[in-house]
């Protein structure tokens, strides 16, 4: 028999068993929405979350002093100094951190709440003093108007474009002078928007002579920049937790007094934790795919039996059993191919829809940091519809090959 013609049947029996095979569909229509739109949307997100990551900056590591002080960037103390029970950060710190593998660039800073003035307004904003040699190559930021501060700058400022832009109007421009805590300072550089944007970076020195309980080898924190982003988790974190407790003399884990904080492996966790609830929230979707799968072989049983007698009359005029298998079976994965079609569109749709809930204010903190990306790849999409035809085909394998199996006369028989 021709295969036309084999098409021909087996689209013929899926047009005339209307009701009982659409209802079939619409099981592997929800099965295949749900699967395409949660994997895109967790792609999505975890690609989002990717870029971030990735504008922190993954080849920057944050210490903080206080065990638990660096997991959450909270200042202690007046003015960003520490409690009674917590050791601030030292020059010594930082020529232990310079000798550990990996490790380009370690830089200290210090941070705390200072007036800042300008035409008359003024405001207590977030003041953070680092060293101009190494700042320009750890910093992530980007500047939009003017300059980073360099080497030779001591009493300039560069501010977040919210400090320009809004706190003060429009009115702070670069070169024009504010006066943080009494002291005159030039503002040479205007962050991006997005770029720290509530940020007023100065020098190290004028800094520790202007902020409050911030003594002369103290830092608020240092930042290091490391060579290969590969070993950041498995060898650069250990080893700067290993050498700092040598150095300060902590023997224990629980009487650690400092805290190591990095992008990439807040991000290694954060991406198990979704590959995890992807897994979950897929299988869930897969059980629609099995009570799919399930119908179409309900379907199909029923279908060999409405068609016994045809089946026998095929036979009888020398239909082999390869053609009547292959009949059922390509009607089965028609049911398939159509439950897949309609799933692909309904899951892209789906899966637009909900990120644009998550997205701003419908979604709120989920919203901002994931914003409303879904990776919705021809990959994927090729694979669900495929992955539901071979479905339809596997579940319709045993109807069909029992339809092959059935002797004419026993077919013509039939009632």
């Amino acid at each position: 028999m021709r295969l036309s013609k084999i098409l021909k049947l087996a689209w013929n029996i899926l047009v005339h068993s209307k009701l009982r095979s659409w209802l079939t569909i619409i099981g592997i229509v929800i099965g295949i929405a749900a699967v395409v739109s949660i994997v895109s949307v967790s792609q999505g997100a975890k690609q989002q979350l990717e870029e971030r990551f990735g504008q922190w900056g993954a080849d920057i590591i944050t210490i903080s002093p206080g065990y638990s002080q660096a997991k959450g960037f909270k200042r202690v103390g007046k003015g960003g100094g520490l409690t009674a029970d917590q050791e601030d950060l030292t020059d010594k710190d930082i020529l232990v951190l310079k000798s550990i593998p990996n490790v380009n660039f370690v830089m200290g800073q210090v941070s705390a709440t200072g007036e800042v003035k300008y035409l008359g307004k003024s405001g207590n904003l977030h003041i953070t003093g680092v060293n101009t040699d190494a700042w320009k190559e750890i910093t992530t930021n980007e500047i939009e108007f003017g300059r980073d501060l360099t080497k030779g700058d001591i009493y300039s400022a560069v501010i977040g474009y919210n400090i320009a832009n809004s706190f003060f109007n429009k009115q702070v421009q670069i070169n024009r002078q504010i006066t943080i805590e009494g002291r005159i300072f030039k503002v040479v550089g205007i962050f991006k928007q997005g770029e720290n944007d509530n940020a007023v970076i100065i020098p190290l020195e004028p800094a520790r002579d202007l902020l409050e309980d911030i003594d002369e080898d103290e830092f608020s924190s240092i930042t290091i920049k490391i060579d290969n982003v590969e070993d950041v988790i498995n060898k650069t974190i250990p080893a700067i937790e290993r050498k700092l407790m040598l150095s300060r003399g902590i023997l224990r884990e629980k009487d650690r007094d400092f805290s190591v904080y990095s992008p990439l492996a807040m991000q290694s966790a954060i991406t198990e934790t979704m590959n995890t609830m992807s897994i979950f929230l897929g299988a869930i979707a897969a059980i629609s795919l099995i009570v799919g799968a399930v119908g179409i072989s309900n379907t199909m049983f029923t279908s060999v039996l409405e068609k016994t007698k045809e089946i026998g009359v095929m036979k009888a005029i020398g239909a082999k059993n390869r053609d009547i298998m292959l009949i059922f079976l390509l009607n089965s994965g028609m049911i398939g191919f159509v439950g897949g079609l309609g799933g692909v569109i309904i899951g892209a749709v789906a899966s637009g829809y909900i990120g644009l809930l998550v997205n701003g204010n419908g979604g709120g903190m989920m919203g901002k940091m994931f914003g409303s990306t879904t990776a919705l790849t021809p990959e994927l999409l090729i694979f669900a519809f495929s992955f539901s035809i071979i479905i339809g085909m596997i579940a319709g394998a045993i109807p069909a090959y029992r339809a092959s199996k059935l002797k004419p006369i026993d077919a013509l028989r039939y009632e």
